[in-house]
Parts: C-alpha cells; structure tokens; sequence
C-alpha cells in the first residue's frame, strides 16, 4: 500500500519509489528491488497501476507506472481506515518465556537477555532522534515507545514469573 501510495503523488520508476519508500519508511529495513517490482507487477494485474512503455536511462530500460483510479479508490480507504488498536496476544517475546518455563529453563535469563536487547535499540534509536530530522525523530519516538512498553512487560512478567510457573505447570 505503501508503493500504491507513492505513486498517487506521481507515476515514478521503480527505481525512485525505492529510493522514496526508503527515505520515509524503511530505515534500517531497506526495501529490495524484488520487492519492489514483483509489487509493481500484482498492482498492474490487479488494475491498480499501469505500466508506461519501457523508456531508455543509464541502465536498463525503465518503465514508468501510473496509479489508476481504482488503485488511488484503494489508497483513500486504506489511508482512511485505522489499524486494529487491539495488541497482539501471541507475541514471541510471550511465547519464549512461556516455553522457557514449561521446558524447566531459566525465564528471568531470556528476560534479561532481552532487556539488554531492547536498552540497546533504545540506545541507538535515541542516537538517530538526536541527528535526525522529523521523520527520523517521529520514527524514532513510535519504536521507542514500544520499547518502552516492552521493558514494562518484562519488568512485571518478571515480577510475576513464579505465579506464571505454577500456572504453566498445571
């Protein structure tokens, strides 16, 4: 939805929605070229962009895609709808500990573990607010939040691992 969305601003290249898609979304997570144009290919046989005649650059021929009115109807309900608000209860930071306890393993170490992980990417996160501009800050900020709240999740998992353990092993 992404890439359908870049190209309501205007028909681009491959190439250039890659380059945007990076420069807004995917930092440290580039997006690859692949992905890109298989994503291209579905939008085209799916009616929702058009691909122009190949056009000659620097490289190989390139093709420039337009976003069709059934694709920019797409972005409008997409762009319009809000994400599920509700967390996600299967998540592998919870299975982990659960499994460390039913498998008779030490859950406060994984817990631990994962502290040190999480202070660290908070670290790195708080690096990038500060060098950043306001995409890199409000990026920054929304994975920091959600470190956040993981740190307290671990912190009463951890207050409550006994609890959990004879839960588990009923």
């Amino acid at each position: 939805m992404a890439l359908l969305g870049l190209l309501d601003r205007e028909p681009s290249h491959g190439y250039d929605l890659k380059r945007d898609y990076d420069a807004y979304f995917g930092r440290g997570r580039p997006l690859p070229f692949s992905q890109v144009y298989a994503t291209l290919s579905r939008l085209a046989r799916d009616g929702k962009a058009v691909a122009g005649v190949a056009e000659p650059g620097a490289g190989p021929d390139r093709k420039r895609y337009t976003i069709t009115e059934e694709g920019k109807r797409e972005v409008e309900v997409w762009i319009t709808e809000p994400i599920p608000a509700e967390p996600h209860f299967q998540t592998e930071l919870f299975v982990k500990v659960v499994l460390s306890l039913m498998l008779g393993r030490h859950a406060e170490d994984y817990l631990d573990v994962q502290r040190t992980a999480h202070l660290a990417r908070m670290r790195e996160l708080t690096i990038l607010k500060q060098k950043g501009g306001v995409v890199d800050t409000l990026l920054a900020d929304h994975g920091l939040f959600h470190l956040e709240a993981d740190l307290r999740w671990i912190d009463l998992t951890e207050a409550r691992l006994s609890s959990l353990a004879e839960e588990v092993a009923s």
